[in-house]
């Protein structure tokens, strides 16, 4: 993915130097997440992740894996919380879709995330199914994104 202008924002591939910069916004690995500061370097260094940037610098991540079932699945979308209801996470939610490698792009997120199912639905994206027991008493909604733009592959 080359860097793409969208307005005010640039979503491009995130590069392995960045990973500092992508866990000062992500609020898990800012309140001390060895685990996810562990996994924003891993996502970076294979290339994994895509970045939205602004003047001020990195403004939210996202991460496609194709590990699930041989499809695309959004692994993580992270938006900074400065940045949040700017659009920083439909652009990033569209530059995955329009460069996924498969038919399908999936995602989940816990039935607590309202904010999130909202971004989902109004992305496009299809509730396809929902499973317990991965987080006690939080359900994990997953979703189908409904409009893939992007390359596909059987």
């Amino acid at each position: 993915m080359d860097a793409a202008d969208r307005g005010e924002f640039v979503v491009r591939r995130a590069r392995e130097s960045e990973a500092d910069g992508l866990a000062g916004i992500d609020t898990v690995a800012v309140e001390g997440d060895e685990e996810r500061r562990a996994s924003i370097r891993r996502w970076c260094r294979q290339g994994l992740a895509v970045v939205t940037e602004g003047a001020s610098g990195p403004l939210g991540y996202c991460v496609v894996e194709y590990t699930f079932f041989g499809h695309g699945f959004v692994t993580m979308l992270m938006v900074a919380p400065s940045a949040r209801g700017r659009g920083v996470g439909h652009r990033l939610l569209s530059a995955v879709a329009a460069s996924c490698t498969t038919l399908k792009l999936f995602t989940s997120t816990n039935v607590s995330n309202q904010p999130m199912q909202r971004l989902l639905q109004r992305a496009g994206w299809s509730p396809v199914g929902l499973l317990h027991g991965l987080d006690e008493g939080d359900p994990e909604l997953f979703y189908l994104c409904g409009r893939q733009t992007g390359t596909t592959h059987p």
